[in-house]
């Protein structure tokens, strides 16, 4: 296993440990429901980024037109389900959707982490 696949690997295990502790500092100043939209977000947001490499994965080993129809429709129906989820916490619980946000937003904060990881390992700058 190359070093790109491990990181794709821990990248979703990453997620939930960060919105964990983002949901945590929150309880200081926030409810606890709110501490619980920012984990929720966090494994929602794992999740999704599960289920979009393992779709990307499956669609790159078909032949290429029918790879690109299938992955579209896919990508679409996520698309759906993503506005799906949010319109769903907006209308039941319209404060809470910036914690929501915050949680699902920890995969930005799991791929910049692995990202200082990797420039640090690096020998020598490409220049």
């Amino acid at each position: 296993m190359n070093y790109e696949e491990r990181v794709l690997r821990r990248i979703p295990l990453e997620v939930p440990i960060i919105a964990f502790v983002l949901a945590i500092i929150a309880l200081l100043f926030f409810t606890p429901l709110t501490g619980v939209f920012i984990l929720a977000g966090g494994i929602f947001s794992a999740l999704s980024f599960i289920w979009l490499k393992k779709a990307l994965l499956r669609f790159l080993s078909q032949d290429r037109r029918r790879a690109v129809r299938s992955g579209l429709a896919l990508y679409l129906l996520r698309l759906v389900l993503l506005l799906a989820v949010f319109s769903i916490i907006i209308l039941v619980f319209p404060r809470m959707i910036l914690g929501f946000v915050a949680g699902f937003s920890s995969l930005v904060l799991a791929i910049l982490a692995e990202a200082a990881i990797a420039v640090s390992q690096m020998k020598q700058w490409k220049g």
